[in-house]
């Protein structure tokens, strides 16, 4: 879970905690339920875990790879109340069996190991803990807005992320017992100015993998289409909520 170190500074801006960021994080947190420790792995800018501590409380604990982004999540409103840790996913720095909850939102693509990174989450939490993940239908890629100017989004994310029920197998091979996954879609509306700052901005990862000069001629392509266009850009995010209990 490494190279979002550059993204740090801007991250907030070029991905803002609207409403739909809103609407997933609490739907989250009502799956994951009453926790008295709770621990967001990788926890980018601490926006997830400072929520989660003003809603339901108890003590929460953000980890992430990247200093520039735990620099970024102490500056939250809040975030005094967090314990923030600078560590991988594989090994997580905590014992065994100390949290009752964990959460990983858009990092389960972006794991070396996802075998090894899902052990361990299974190792922190104590019996009957909870472990709820966010992350894409394979739809949500093939159909991604932005793949039209960008094809190799879908051949890069294709190969990065799991399929929800593959990703489900794999939770109950790291020794969680009950698993489901939540279909969850949201519709939103993007300006198209936002369009353009955000993918100037390069603010998905994927972008970052692209070739210079796809990227190049993909942004070309996506600026004359959103020349002088005045109507919101409408996209769906189809997310799978994996819910698993150790």
């Amino acid at each position: 879970m490494t190279g979002f170190d550059a993204l740090a500074g801007r991250y907030d801006e070029l991905r803002p905690a609207g409403t739909a960021w809103a609407e997933l994080a609490d739907l989250t947190l009502d799956m994951l339920g009453p926790c008295r420790r709770l621990l967001d792995i990788g926890c980018g800018t601490g926006r997830f875990a400072v929520r989660a501590h003003d809603r339901l409380g108890g003590r929460v604990w953000g980890v992430d790879a990247s200093p520039e982004m735990l620099e970024q999540a102490r500056r939250q409103p809040g975030s005094r109340a967090i314990g923030w840790r600078l560590g991988e996913a594989d090994p997580l720095p905590f014992r065994d069996g100390w949290f009752d909850g964990a959460h990983m939102h858009l990092v389960v693509h972006l794991l070396p190991d996802r075998t090894a990174a899902l052990g361990e989450a299974a190792r922190i939490l104590a019996a009957d803990g909870t472990m709820v993940i966010a992350t894409f239908r394979l739809e949500h890629i093939t159909r991604f807005y932005l793949v039209p100017y960008f094809p190799g989004i879908e051949r890069i994310d294709m190969e990065r992320f799991p399929d929800p029920a593959v990703l489900a197998g794999e939770l109950e091979g790291a020794g969680f017992g009950q698993v489901e996954v939540t279909p969850f879609d949201q519709q939103v509306e993007i300006d198209p100015d936002v369009v353009l700052e955000r993918v100037r901005g390069r603010y998905i990862s994927t972008l970052h993998l692209l070739g210079e000069e796809e990227y190049r001629v993909g942004l070309e392509r996506l600026e004359a289409a959103m020349k002088g266009r005045t109507e919101r850009v409408v996209t769906t995010l189809r997310w799978a909520l994996v819910r698993a209990v150790r």
